[in-house]
C-alpha cells in the first residue's frame, strides 16, 4: 500500500487490496473512495467486495468509478460530495492514484488555490498542469 497524502484530510493510492483495509482504518481514515472501474480489476477487488470488507471495519465506502479519459461532471460532483460528507480523512484509490488526484483537484476547484490543486499532486508525480484552465473555470463558476 502506497498512500500519498495530498492534504491532511485527503490521500490517494494505487489499487488497494482487501488485506490493506485494516491498516487504512488504523491510519485514521474514515472514508475510502473507489475511483477504479470493476472492468479493470479481478473480481476479488470489485467494488462490492471492497465495500463489504470496508463497511465491516466501520469505514464509509464510496463507489465513484472513473473511466480513464472519460471523467464526467457527475464523477467530479460525487467526489466532492463524498469528501464534504466524510467524518475524517479520506483515501481515494484507482490504478495509480492519478485519476483520484484529478477528480479531487476538479472537485475542490474554488475551495483551494489553483496552484495548490496542481502543485500538491505534482509532489507525487501526478501532472495536472494541463487542467489549470478547467480548474480555473470551475472555480469561477463557484465564485
Amino acid at each position: 500500500m502506497d498512500i500519498r497524502s495530498l492534504t491532511a484530510t485527503y490521500a490517494v493510492s494505487p489499487q488497494i487490496d482487501l488485506a490493506d483495509l485494516p491498516a487504512i482504518k488504523a491510519a485514521g481514515f474514515t472514508t475510502v473512495i473507489d475511483n477504479r472501474p470493476d472492468g479493470e480489476i479481478p473480481p476479488n477487488l470489485h467494488a462490492s467486495e471492497m465495500q463489504a470488507a470496508a463497511e465491516a471495519l466501520g469505514l464509509t465506502f464510496v463507489v465513484n468509478q472513473v473511466v480513464g479519459g472519460a471523467m464526467t461532471p457527475e464523477n467530479v460532483e460525487a467526489q466532492g460530495a463524498a469528501i464534504a460528507a466524510a467524518s475524517g480523512p479520506v483515501l481515494a484509490y484507482c490504478a495509480s492514484g492519478n485519476r483520484s488526484s484529478v477528480v479531487w483537484a476538479l472537485s475542490q476547484a474554488g475551495n483551494m488555490p489553483v496552484d495548490e490543486l496542481i502543485g500538491l499532486p505534482a509532489g507525487f508525480g501526478y501532472q495536472l498542469e494541463h487542467l489549470r484552465p478547467q480548474i480555473m473555470a470551475l472555480a469561477a463558476r463557484k465564485a
